[in-house]
């Protein structure tokens, strides 16, 4: 369907909101549930099944199509991609599956690699806080796979503090108000610092994910590793850089 087509069927949908033109909508605007869906399957591993993300992003995108208001200066995409994500992760937060041991290794890593890089000066490796947590590597990368699922709570958090949605283009970009401006210019400051404390692979994926956008198995092919590699080292460069961006960690992984 075509920018015109779809047009039509919104200006036909506002003044009818007729079931069938509703559940063209819905169908037409699934595969963005899909966009959403794959992106936070990235930070949940197999925590979460892609399908269930999927399943539960959909009640997202009804809400949006509901609520939108056909004529506001706001892209359809970008308003549903935030009601999406947000369905998706209010269910997650329901679930509250994230079990006390997997939140005790998250705190145990952490303090590792805080104790070796005190001690050498530089970012810790693999085998440092292997060492440091007294496990084999194998053991810290599957803990790092399981980490994966951590991310979600600064997803949450995020949600938290935009709250609803709205129809206003000019409030749907965090950084366009001109009191933001020197909080712009600060975020670069600190993405950049948190750029350098990572290895040359980690900063790859990283810009290969979130600057290129490309998929996991995209980036697998590129790198020419697995996809469990490339989700591990995804992993790691989150937990580097949510220490050095604090708070502002919340908007990179929006």
């Amino acid at each position: 369907m075509n920018d015109a087509e779809k047009k039509a069927l919104w200006e036909k949908y506002s003044k009818t909101r007729a079931a069938d033109i509703r559940e063209k909508l819905i169908i037409e605007y699934v595969p963005l549930v899909k966009v959403v869906a794959g992106r936070l399957s990235m930070y949940l591993g197999h925590n979460v099944e892609y399908d269930d993300l999927v399943g539960y992003g959909v009640f997202g995108l009804i809400d949006a199509i509901d609520k939108f208001e056909v004529g506001k200066e706001v892209r359809f995409e970008t308003y549903a991609s935030l009601r999406i994500r947000g369905a998706i992760l209010d269910q997650i937060r329901k679930m509250d599956w994230i079990p006390r041991t997997l939140r005790q290794k998250q705190k145990n890593i952490e303090a590792a690699i805080k104790e070796v890089e005190s001690m050498t000066g530089k970012s810790a490796t693999d085998e440092e806080i292997a060492d440091q947590l007294q496990i084999s590597v194998d053991e810290l990368n599957d803990w790092q796979n399981q980490m994966k699922a951590m991310n979600v709570i600064s997803l949450n958090e995020y949600v938290d503090t935009v709250g609803e949605p709205v129809m206003d283009a000019s409030r749907n970009s965090h950084f366009e108000q001109p009191h933001n401006v020197v909080e712009k210019e600060e975020l670069k400051k600190m993405l950049m610092e948190s750029l350098s404390a990572l290895t040359e692979k980690e900063k790859k994926v990283i810009l290969l994910y979130y600057y290129e956008e490309l998929t996991l198995k995209e980036i697998s092919n590129v790198m020419e590793v697995s996809e469990s590699r490339v989700s591990q080292l995804h992993t790691k460069a989150l937990q580097k850089m949510k220490k050095k961006m604090g708070p502002y960690m919340n908007i990179l992984v929006e």
